[in-house]
């Protein structure tokens, strides 16, 4: 009897697009540095209007990622919140393995990371994290990037302090 793979989950898979991604994002730096998130914060911090706001919203809302209260406060929900600090987390290892390691200039770096960092899927971000660690950690290797990847014993403690919307800046 053959044993059966599990399936791979990716975040495409469950059609959370690009810019679906940056909604999650907004509120989540929203709720970090103001407190909280209402469409009309997010439209001022993604330059959108209120109504296309409140529509990729209703479609979030659905998905169970966003959260509405009765006083129109939203919040990502604990798989929104998940789902965030996921994205975030293979942003900022796609964002120094370009720059650091293959030698991508900075603002690419940024622009490719952004792009590429809702495919990754929760696998392949825990192998690219130990490996950017291996990489990195090896003295007699020529790789070194500018974000310390040792300080973590394990990937969801790096996964778990991702904020704002963008990667972790080295110290």
């Amino acid at each position: 009897m053959t044993e059966k793979k599990p399936s791979i989950q990716h975040t495409h898979d469950n059609d959370l697009t690009h810019s679906m991604v940056h909604y999650l994002l907004a509120i989540h730096k929203l709720k970090e540095s103001k407190g909280y998130a209402r469409v009309t914060d997010i439209a001022h911090e993604m330059g959108l209007t209120k109504g296309s706001v409140s529509t990729a919203l209703t479609n979030l809302k659905k998905r169970e990622l966003v959260l509405e209260d009765e006083s129109k406060f939203l919040s990502l929900s604990h798989s929104g919140h998940e789902a965030v600090h996921g994205i975030l987390s293979s942003r900022t290892l796609l964002y120094y393995f370009l720059k650091d390691i293959i030698g991508v200039d900075e603002e690419v770096a940024h622009k490719d990371s952004c792009l590429m960092e809702h495919l990754m899927s929760a696998e392949t971000r825990e192998k690219f994290f130990n490996f950017m660690k291996d990489l990195t950690n090896d003295q007699g290797n020529p790789y070194t990037t500018s974000f310390d990847f040792t300080q973590f014993e394990h990937q969801h403690e790096f996964e778990e302090i991702q904020k704002g919307d963008t990667y972790l800046k080295s110290e």
